[in-house]
């Protein structure tokens, strides 16, 4: 899982320091957000310590009717060693309470202008995709058709040169050698490349080309949603493999199961056509056709006839 800090919080949305610099550090573990308002009228029984304070027109407004003793103790009871950070919306002034408080426990509060809803949706966006499980998968991940392939397998067994003649079909290149893969809602696995080798091919005997110098921006994406994995393993003659197609095999990334191929991989095989037809057939069965299932019902309807 990743990590957020009240600093990259600031950077990322251009938000002005009021108080508490001490803290900016400080790390934000959960993606929730709290609107105070019944802090603000002193119910602290269940307040989430843990998340992003901000405060809006409501809260503020409701804070300024409070007595003198009332205001220092409820900005006192918001910031305590938990709190990671406190964001006053609209470019309202913040409180002198707030930042005697903030001072006193180091915990930073920060100003932005934007309205609060639309900020909390922003903020609230932003934290689940930094803090979402995430993995690195040895692998590469191409879109073709729309659809996210995962290409894995052992060292060697020709992913990468797959993935060069994908990329000269048209189709576009994510990630090679190492997905890092993160899981951005339910049933969502998205995977990307690590910056150091964003756009590059490993290709043995030709060494690292870069794919989007070759063939142009087209050929690459940032990021894309995985949907198939495609496993190229060495043909083994003593193994069966799957001639119809009715059974979906799954394999599980971090919380979600994905739809899983096992392709063998021998000499005169084209590699890259079988993945692009198992790509697109992939679409057709999540558009309810599904040919292995249509082939069984003629071969029961047959046999069906044949024993009349």
């Amino acid at each position: 899982m990743g990590q957020v800090t009240a600093k990259q919080v600031m950077e990322t949305f251009e938000l002005k320091l009021i108080s508490g610099e001490e803290g900016i550090g400080r790390h934000i573990p959960i993606s929730d957000i709290s609107r105070p308002g019944l802090e603000m009228a002193g119910y602290f029984t269940h307040y989430p310590a843990n998340r992003v304070q901000l405060l809006g027109k409501t809260e503020l407004s409701f804070f300024e009717m409070l007595e003198p003793d009332e205001r220092k103790d409820r900005m006192m009871r918001l910031c305590t060693n938990e709190t990671p950070v406190v964001i006053v919306a609209h470019d309202m002034e913040a409180p002198p309470e707030l930042v005697a408080a903030s001072s006193q426990k180091h915990v930073p509060v920060l100003s932005t202008k934007i309205a609060t809803t639309r900020f909390s949706s922003s903020l609230t966006n932003y934290l689940e995709s930094q803090l979402a499980p995430t993995t690195a998968v040895h692998g590469v991940l191409v879109d073709i058709y729309g659809v996210g392939v995962l290409l894995t397998g052992k060292s060697g067994v020709g992913k990468s040169e797959t993935a060069l003649e994908l990329v000269k079909k048209g189709h576009r290149l994510v990630a090679d050698d190492c997905v890092e893969i993160h899981q951005e809602g339910e049933n969502t696995l998205v995977g990307h490349s690590p910056k150091l080798i964003e756009h590059l091919l490993e290709i043995r005997g030709v060494g690292i080309i870069d794919v989007m110098t070759l063939f142009g921006a087209s050929a690459v994406r940032t990021f894309k949603r995985i949907s198939l994995v495609i496993d190229l393993e060495l043909w083994d003659a003593d193994k069966t493999y799957d001639r119809l197609g009715l059974e979906e095999e799954k394999m599980r990334i971090i919380d979600t199961d994905i739809t899983k191929l096992t392709i063998p991989v021998r000499p005169g095989r084209n590699l890259s056509v079988i993945i692009e037809v198992a790509a697109m057939n992939y679409r057709l069965k999540r558009m309810g056709v599904n040919a292995a299932e249509e082939f069984s019902k003629r071969l029961n309807e047959v046999i069906a006839l044949d024993t009349h």
